[in-house]
């Protein structure tokens, strides 16, 4: 586990020997249900309850003899109750117990990672709102294309965040699943009404079918949605540390106070954070990729998945959370260069401006191709020769057939491009 990332929320599910307690949840949810059906007796019920408990060194002492983690559980438990703890585990394999613990808490971080996404949303929608009207050139290639608004980009990425909660939704959904049907799943010495009344106490639903564990494309799913998350955690990453650089500088994620870029050069202010997401992510995507090997077992199972998963659970889930958490921090904390972004959206000479001129033609009467040409060859030399667009336009007499001067310097207004700003907010909720 990470433990240098693992926020204390997160680090409670999955500290060391956080199973052992999962697992006597589901040993004593099924023994309740066993005595509610009579197949335990009340006064064995009671001691249960009264004395069942985990010794956590105990459990690692015994496994260091049987090899074998659940029994050595059971075993240290029924040391706690005495002669009443034969009654547990009556009819359970192992990954009855485990597997459907395991969904507890998988459960659960995908509760905390969907806390942490509208933590993340709430601070994107306050820049949004902050930058509505901030101009800025967009960008495709890498070049210059058209304005649009900062708190159009940032609009972008809550959409995206919105997407990635629907899909948690369903990860979280599919992995809330438990199995209380032995040995291959046949139910042959605990019944599916068991398995049902179990689920149903612990907030879980039943596997229409298992074996004898729950299938791992459930497990896949949620990491690969992990995964997913990270992604777009990622963009947003890589956008900010693209726009902090020199040449561009139109955000700069925060610089704390006595905070140090580098250790020869005084001056630097490194888009760190946003680096250490970036690579974070990488890391999600393997661990979904070992977490979709784990699907084909042998047979009925095999052990092959256990131990892979005994690191890409925990670890992808602390990832994650401590990623958004610190793309919540940035956000909150950006430093957002308006000055900057009119000095670059300047750099062109108006060139952004191009594509309505084009427009303007076309509807003045010019054949598009013709027009097209027209413009490109203004640009170019604009452009070549560092003069402004306006000014190349204005003085092309073939352009000056079909648009006066006037005409044409309407064309360079950047509130035209602003026009339906608010219906795009509108759209996600935010006015």
């Amino acid at each position: 586990m990470l433990d240098r990332y693992t926020h204390p929320e997160m680090g409670k599910l999955w500290r060391d020997g956080y199973e052992y307690e999962r697992w006597l949840e589901v040993e004593l949810a099924v023994a309740e249900v066993m005595t509610e059906r009579g197949e335990i007796p009340l006064e064995a019920m009671e001691d249960i309850r009264r004395s069942a408990k985990v010794n956590s060194q105990r459990v690692l002492e015994i496994e260091a003899i049987v090899r074998h983690d659940l029994i050595a559980f059971l075993q240290a438990v029924v040391e706690e109750i005495g002669e009443s703890g034969k009654y547990l585990h009556l009819g359970l394999t192992s990954s009855d117990v485990k597997d459907t613990a395991l969904s507890l808490v998988l459960r659960d971080s995908g509760k905390l990672l969907k806390k942490d996404l509208h933590g993340l949303r709430d601070a994107l929608s306050q820049r949004a709102l902050e930058s509505k009207y901030t101009v800025m050139v967009g960008r495709t290639h890498g070049i210059h294309a058209e304005p649009l608004t900062f708190g159009l980009k940032l609009a972008l990425w809550i959409a995206e965040l919105d997407r990635q909660e629907e899909r948690l939704d369903q990860a979280i959904s599919s992995v809330s699943v438990g199995k209380i049907s032995g040995a291959v799943g046949t139910y042959a010495n605990v019944s599916p009404e068991v398995e049902g009344a179990v689920c149903k106490h612990l907030g879980l639903t039943s596997a229409l079918v298992s074996n004898q564990i729950l299938q791992r494309d459930r497990h896949a799913h949620f990491m690969t949605t992990l995964a997913l998350i990270g992604g777009s955690l990622e963009k947003i990453a890589t956008e900010i540390r693209n726009l902090q650089r020199t040449d561009i500088l139109e955000v700069q994620e925060p610089f704390a106070e006595g905070q140090k870029g580098s250790s020869a050069m005084p001056h630097k202010r490194n888009p760190i954070v946003c680096e250490q997401v970036s690579g974070m992510a990488r890391l999600l995507r393997g661990n979904a990729l070992a977490s979709m090997e784990n699907i084909a077992l042998w047979h009925e199972r095999d052990m092959t998945h256990s131990s892979v998963e005994r690191i890409i659970l925990p670890d992808s889930c602390v990832l994650l959370d401590h990623m958004l958490r610190q793309m919540t921090r940035i956000i909150s904390g950006l430093k957002i260069q308006e000055e900057q972004m009119k000095r670059n959206l300047q750099k062109t000479y108006g060139l952004t401006s191009s594509q309505r001129i084009l427009l303007a033609l076309v509807e003045h009467g010019c054949m598009r191709e013709e027009a097209y040409a027209w413009v490109q060859q203004d640009a170019f030399q604009a452009w070549d020769q560092g003069k402004d667009f306006i000014e190349v336009v204005a003085k092309d007499t073939r352009i000056g057939n079909y648009l006066t001067e006037k005409d044409l310097r309407s064309l360079f207004d950047l509130g035209y491009h602003l026009q339906h700003v608010d219906d795009i907010f509108k759209r996600l909720g935010l006015e």
